[in-house]
């Protein structure tokens, strides 16, 4: 109870001072606001993408509708494999017109119908990789009437190139702005701290011990550090808004990580004003 009051008390007397300590934390964490809704919103856009990786296998004309069977049956046992989708001529030709009405009169006028009969192939979502697709490529290149199996292999290596480089560019950024946020945050308590020196000095003059000493102000770190974190993720859902409504629809990241922010800013203020107290008390 006394250091929830010393708390409320030290907010009372000095409320430009916690205001911009909140202020600082909050601006902090808000920059890593806007960059995990840049990253969630990229991750999205791949998984999109990913989504529409899948193996076509073209059947010769010839094919008997038994080793067609026996095809679908086989390749649903690989573990990859999570579902597969015959399209025959007419059902080529068909699709062929509605999504090609540029040569759908071109199509018409064929006596014979150009396009082969196939088998499209769809992974399961952790099996979208290239070693996976190679994998059931190559099993289904076995069969003799397959006459050819593409799954756009320099387009897919892109795809994961470009997904590894997202990966180890959001890490590497995401923990360079976690850093920044924890300076900044640090020396914002740092000054709180040092604006109430004389205070300190009389406490230890009258036999307080350092942790009674230090409960208020970790109370009143944690209490600026989760304000802070209110604050940001204010700022960056009313950015969202803004991007949303002007820009391009974008999603808004998974309220699982407004929690995290939250309670990186409330640990942030924490620590940071252990810290600085610790090491005033070193000094007094």
């Amino acid at each position: 109870m006394y250091a929830i009051r010393e708390a409320m008390a030290a907010f009372r007397r000095a409320p430009i001072l916690t205001a911009l300590s909140a202020g600082m934390v909050g601006l902090a964490l808000y920059v890593v606001g806007l960059f995990s809704l840049a990253t969630y919103n990229l991750q999205i856009a791949l998984a999109a993408i990913e989504e529409r990786v899948e193996i076509v296998v073209y059947i010769r004309d010839n094919t008997r509708q038994s080793e067609i069977d026996l095809f679908l049956r086989e390749i649903m046992d690989f573990q990859e494999v999570s579902s597969t989708n015959f399209i025959s001529k007419m059902d080529a030709l068909e699709r062929a017109q509605r999504d090609l009405p540029e040569f759908g009169q071109l199509f018409l006028d064929s006596e014979v119908n150009p396009l082969p009969q196939s088998i499209e192939i769809a992974l399961h979502p952790l099996s979208r990789t290239p070693e996976a697709l190679a994998k059931v490529v190559k099993a289904a290149q076995g069969y003799k009437f397959v006459e050819d199996a593409l799954y756009g292999e320099e387009w897919v290596d892109r795809l994961f190139a470009l997904r590894r480089i997202g990966l180890a560019t959001t890490t590497a950024a995401g923990a360079a702005f976690a850093m920044v946020a924890a300076l900044i945050i640090g020396a914002a308590l740092r000054i709180a701290v040092f604006a109430r020196r004389e205070e300190i000095y009389i406490m230890r003059l009258v036999g307080a011990r350092n942790g009674f000493i230090r409960s208020p102000f970790l109370l009143e770190g944690a209490l600026a550090g989760l304000t802070g974190g209110i604050l940001a993720s204010g700022l960056t859902y009313g950015s969202y808004m803004g991007v949303s409504t002007y820009m391009l629809d974008v999603a808004w990241i998974p309220f699982s990580w407004v929690g995290i922010g939250l309670t990186a800013g409330l640990l942030f203020g924490t620590i940071s004003s252990a810290v600085a107290i610790h090491l005033h008390l070193k000094k007094v």
